[in-house]
């Protein structure tokens, strides 16, 4: 029993399973709120909010919206998973590497926990606790 705590067998493990599923809420929890700000300023943000692609501060701020409020709902419950966090990825990456590239380390720290957290679970996958698991097992690949 101590020895499965310490080296679960395999990834999809009930307690390796819950822990991503807690990370997954937390972190989405976490991000969406940042969207949710940005959705009820919208008005007051979408004329100076930063615009590293070249594509207006609306359509910027928009993006944004979508890849802190939208993905981060589809990241917690497992739906889309690995695509839904491509937005949150590149809008954490932009945040860290271009509209905060030349602050000091202490402001831009929020995104780099943010982007470390997201790659990292991008490569680990959602766990069993999952929309995508569920879909997955209702409907599995043809062979």
């Amino acid at each position: 029993m101590f020895y499965r705590f310490l080296f679960p067998s395999k990834p999809d493990d009930t307690r390796v399973s819950l822990f991503l599923l807690a990370i997954r809420v937390i972190f989405g929890l976490l991000l969406m709120s940042h969207g949710i700000q940005k959705w009820n300023a919208f008005e007051q943000m979408s004329s100076g909010f930063p615009d590293p692609l070249g594509i207006g501060s609306s359509t910027s701020l928009i993006l944004a919206i979508f890849g802190e409020l939208v993905c981060s709902a589809a990241f917690i419950v497992g739906f889309l998973y690995r695509l839904s966090m491509i937005p949150m990825i590149i809008t954490m990456g932009m945040a860290f590497f271009v509209i905060h590239g030349n602050d000091s380390f202490a402001v831009k720290e929020l995104a780099f926990i943010y982007l470390s957290v997201f790659v990292l679970m991008y490569l680990i996958g959602p766990g069993k606790y999952s929309v995508d698991k569920l879909i997955s097992t209702i409907f599995p690949p043809r062979k």
